[in-house]
């Protein structure tokens, strides 16, 4: 079902507002970029970064102080310049922070562009820098870990990006502030050898048995059987053991598949 035009006004209207609702939380830093607009002052218009001082050049006033500021706090203290200087008679000033280079998100693991990530209004969920680090590597597994801080306490949190898309669970999908990381893990493995087409180690997908990693090596080879079937599996105790397996069995992490020749 389509959305209306005038439900389509509403949610750019509120995604915009809780985009400014961010952005006057955080306080500003080195290299966040700014747009500065002055009410009825159009030649007064801005675009400019904060300095590694921490300050921007604003014209008519020159150099201010905004490092460490909200936003709301800046805006009043370039309208008190004004003000003060004698230019303008109480000025309306608004600051909309374009992208916030001071407020990074690490994006770790296995992804195609590790890295540091600003946060944006375009740019501050799970997605959105799963997204700016290139997407999850073809290795790099379908649950991923997030650190954060909620009310002033680390927080680890294992997330579902498979099931985040399958299911629509967007509650998962968390807007993410400065320091926070996403860590993306090497997806699990199983190992096959013996008698295969192709023997090694292959990403364990959910779901798969014993039947679906002997198609992944390439089947059963010419000598090979399926009788026999054998798991090396690790226990609790760090112990491997060998368990007698059909080709229904469930493929655990780290399980190794031996395919026994066949006698006759």
């Amino acid at each position: 079902m389509k959305k209306s035009p005038m439900k389509k006004i509403l949610f750019i209207v509120v995604l915009s507002f809780s985009s400014l609702l961010y952005a006057a939380d955080n306080p500003l830093g080195s290299g966040d970029a700014l747009r500065i607009t002055v009410y009825g002052n159009p030649d007064l218009t801005t675009e400019t970064r904060v300095t590694d001082s921490g300050t921007i050049n604003f014209p008519l006033i020159g150099e201010v102080s905004v490092s460490n500021k909200a936003v709301p706090d800046a805006e009043k203290l370039i309208a008190k310049h004004l003000e003060d200087m004698g230019f303008l008679r109480q000025p309306q000033v608004n600051i909309l922070v374009t992208q916030f280079t001071s407020l990074q998100v690490s994006v770790l693991g296995r992804v195609a562009r590790p890295g540091k990530f600003p946060v944006s209004a375009s740019a501050k969920t799970v997605v959105d820098f799963l997204a700016l680090a290139g997407g999850i590597a073809p290795d790099g597994a379908d649950s991923i870990t997030v650190m954060t801080m909620k009310d002033d306490t680390p927080q680890r949190i294992e997330i579902d990006v498979d099931n985040l898309f399958r299911a629509g669970d967007i509650i998962k999908n968390l807007e993410l502030g400065a320091g926070d990381i996403i860590y993306v893990p090497r997806a699990p493995k199983f190992y096959i050898y013996g008698e295969v087409n192709r023997s090694g180690a292959y990403r364990l997908e959910r779901g798969m048995t014993v039947a679906h990693a002997l198609a992944v090596g390439g089947g059963v080879s010419l000598r090979g059987t399926e009788n026999g079937l054998q798991i090396k599996r690790r226990t609790e105790g760090d112990q491997l053991e060998s368990i007698a397996v059909e080709v229904s069995t469930s493929v655990q992490v780290d399980d190794v598949i031996y395919v026994k020749e066949s006698l006759f």
